[in-house]
């Protein structure tokens, strides 16, 4: 199947976007959620928070590595010039998040002294950086905003696919999923 002619994206491409997204919501209610909490309750909380930020980084190293293995669906024709742009430029934004917010959690943790345990099942080293809480304060401070952008750009990239399944009616939507309309070149 050559690019200019595939209307959807893979099923392994689909299913990496479902689950990363569904994912990525999941760990931001957990995070809301344990800002209003304390002490070990809290503690409890940030360390499913963290697992499924180490979760969403292998997902999302494997989604690239599909992604750059595995033809990809050009835009429909239909496409003004600037929404191609911000597509294109929403899904770079994307992975960016997708890799970095993972990553400066990590660090921050690490430089706070603070192991990163996966759900129970072991312990991802903490990287070797030594401590500096006051630096890992401020890469949670700035990790605490990019996740807010994050959910900013969610909506955004929901507000496209909507836009283009229900008033382009160019299906946009279903170029993710593996059922319903057809989709426009």
């Amino acid at each position: 199947m050559t690019i200019g002619n595939q209307k959807r994206y893979s099923i392994g491409a689909m299913i990496f976007h479902w689950l990363i997204a569904v994912l990525v919501i999941v760990n931001w209610r957990i995070a809301e959620s344990a800002e209003h909490l304390s002490g070990p309750e809290k503690g409890a909380v940030f360390a499913n928070h963290k697992a499924l930020g180490m979760l969403i980084l292998v997902l999302t190293l494997g989604r690239l590595a599909w992604r750059f293995t595995h033809p990809l669906p050009s835009l429909p024709n239909n496409y003004a010039p600037w929404e191609r742009l911000l597509a294109r430029a929403t899904h770079v934004i994307f992975y960016v998040l997708l890799v970095g917010l993972p990553l400066g959690g990590w660090l921050a943790s690490s430089l706070a002294l603070r192991p990163v345990d996966f759900f129970g099942l072991f312990t991802i080293p903490m990287l070797p950086v030594g401590e500096n809480k006051d630096l890992a304060g401020t890469i949670f401070d700035a990790h605490k905003t990019a996740g807010t952008i994050m959910i900013y750009l969610i909506g955004l990239h929901i507000l496209g696919a909507l836009k283009h399944t229900f008033i382009d009616k160019d299906l946009g939507i279903f170029r993710m999923l593996p059922f319903g309309g057809k989709a426009r070149e």
